[in-house]
């Protein structure tokens, strides 16, 4: 039986050093709307994802392993998104950030464990996880400037009661 869950691969020109500074800078490439710390173990944030100035989805992130230029992962705890049935899809999901030395730099391999096809939100999360990790992650790391959603000035929590 194999793993489907969702991986991809992001090819950089710049040290392992500075991928891992980036994919640490949340805020940076995925989402300004994000509260909490995403750079020491045990923290937590809560995350928020926007757009056209709507909610489509929150999640509280717990960072359960970090090494320096190698390793980011992170535990999703709770999840909430406007657009599927089964709010618990990504809840117990594992997002994992595997960061080595290649020839022309790094290569960033990034898993989100138990996101699989089978989800409702899968085609939906593909396509985002795709947009997020190719061009706005690549961008901070080679650039200096990503392209993560915006802060809404709505207080919201991290997912619904």
């Amino acid at each position: 039986m194999s793993d489907e869950s969702y991986r991809t691969t992001v090819l950089v020109e710049a040290t392992p050093d500075r991928a891992y500074d980036a994919v640490n800078d949340v805020r940076g490439w995925w989402s300004q709307d994000l509260d909490g710390r995403t750079d020491t173990i045990g923290a937590e944030f809560d995350y928020r994802g926007n757009q056209d100035g709507v909610n489509l989805h929150r999640a509280r992130i717990r960072v359960v392993d970090l090494v320096h230029a190698e390793r980011v992962e992170w535990l999703v705890l709770d999840n909430w998104m406007s657009f599927i049935d089964d709010q618990a899809e990504w809840t117990g999901t594992r997002i994992v950030f595997e960061i080595l030395p290649s020839e022309r730099g790094s290569e960033i391999r990034f898993s989100h464990l138990g996101l699989v096809p089978s989800y409702e939100c899968y085609d939906a999360c593909f396509d985002a996880w795709t947009f997020f990790l190719q061009p706005s992650l690549r961008e901070p790391i080679t650039s200096g400037r990503g392209e993560p959603m915006a802060r809404l000035d709505i207080p919201q929590r991290a997912a619904s009661s």
